[in-house]
């Protein structure tokens, strides 16, 4: 594969959402010396609070953390304080698990909103709009793909307003701004949050509920994964207004995936229990008929939503990914799983 050519690294980056799952990957990256994607740029990080700062600082001397919040966008002044030259912007803060359904759209809609708008006023080099898998839906079958013309059909709030969001960094785009997006499915690997930690307890216990044999099909990313694609997507030229599917090389079936992490655990020296639970799909639809109710009186619930999809194919095609950046997913999806286990314990997390 023929790699694009690079765009020269720019003198700033900001990340928002620098203090999440992705975010806190991506400053690594940045940040660690020596490392394949780091930079002499000064960092500009958004974080909530202080104790999110102090740990990303500890990452490098070129951080400098921004304590600030979306929702209020006269806290947003010193983001772009003081930086000159190229800047950057990589836009990783959402909400998936909120209380109001509300908030998805406060979030996810209107903080992508201030944060172009902010963007364009700072003459922004390019714009990074980390989307999802949720404004397309559901797939229709397990070969089925989810391409890079696929229409939009949301999957419930977050899907809305996660499709919203996309649509406002397409208006930004046309108005002039250099913006892209990638859009990763459900990602795994080091950093991760409380959820992901659960889902190894349950697969350890035997207790991961599993619907219809299993054979739903499901893409996946690794964190690692990810920030090469997102970076590449940063730096490659490219015509404002792109987007790219960034996921692992194949979709996995979701008995694959069971199976995958208890023998990474097993590896890792955990006991493992057959995962013998296996659930009749009208349990998941029905999950998902109360998630669709909780949602309409503007009520979201975590658990219940989980389970609505869990009988759901969502997979995507990376093959415009691989040809209009050199995107070249090398993690597996074992040796991922092998790596995150292995920071969970570095952690102290109980799994």
């Amino acid at each position: 594969m023929t790699t694009p050519p690079f765009r020269s690294v720019p003198d700033a980056t900001v990340i928002t959402g620098a203090a999440g799952w992705l975010g806190t990957a991506l400053t690594h990256a940045l940040a660690l010396p020596g490392g394949a994607w780091s930079r002499s740029g000064r960092i500009r990080t958004l974080v909530r609070n202080r104790v999110e700062g102090d740990r990303l600082v500890a990452l490098g001397s070129a951080v400098e953390p921004v304590i600030g919040d979306l929702l209020d966008p006269g806290s947003l002044a010193g983001l772009f304080e003081g930086l000159n030259g190229d800047i950057d912007v990589l836009h990783t803060a959402g909400i998936i698990h909120p209380p109001r359904v509300a908030d998805f759209y406060r979030v996810n809609l209107d903080g992508t909103r201030t944060m172009l708008d902010l963007s364009t006023r700072h003459g922004v080099r390019r714009f990074v709009h980390v989307s999802s898998n949720s404004p397309f839906g559901t797939n229709s079958h397990p070969e089925d793909r989810f391409r890079n013309d696929e229409p939009y059909h949301p999957y419930y709030g977050y899907g809305t307003s996660k499709m919203q969001a996309e649509l406002a960094v397409f208006e930004a785009a046309a108005a002039g701004l250099d913006a892209v997006l990638v859009r990763p499915p459900w990602f795994y690997g080091p950093h991760q949050p409380p959820r992901q930690t659960t889902f190894f307890k349950m697969v350890r216990a035997g207790r991961f509920p599993v619907f219809a044999g299993g054979n739903q099909s499901r893409s996946m990313v690794y964190i690692d994964n990810l920030v090469q694609g997102l970076l590449r997507a940063e730096l490659v030229a490219t015509p404002a207004g792109s987007a790219w599917w960034i996921a692992d090389e194949r979709p996995y079936t979701v008995e694959e995936i069971v199976e995958t992490v208890g023998r990474a655990l097993v590896d890792e020296g955990f006991e493992v229990r057959p995962n013998r639970l296996r659930v009749p799909d009208i349990v998941a639809r029905a999950a998902e008929f109360a998630d669709a109710t909780l949602q309409r009186a503007g009520r979201y619930h975590q658990q219940i939503h989980v389970l609505g999809e869990m009988n759901k194919n969502i997979a995507c095609d990376i093959s415009v990914a691989r040809g209009d950046l050199g995107y070249a997913p090398d993690v597996s999806l074992y040796d991922g799983m092998r790596n995150s286990i292995r920071w969970c314990a570095e952690q102290g997390l109980d799994l």
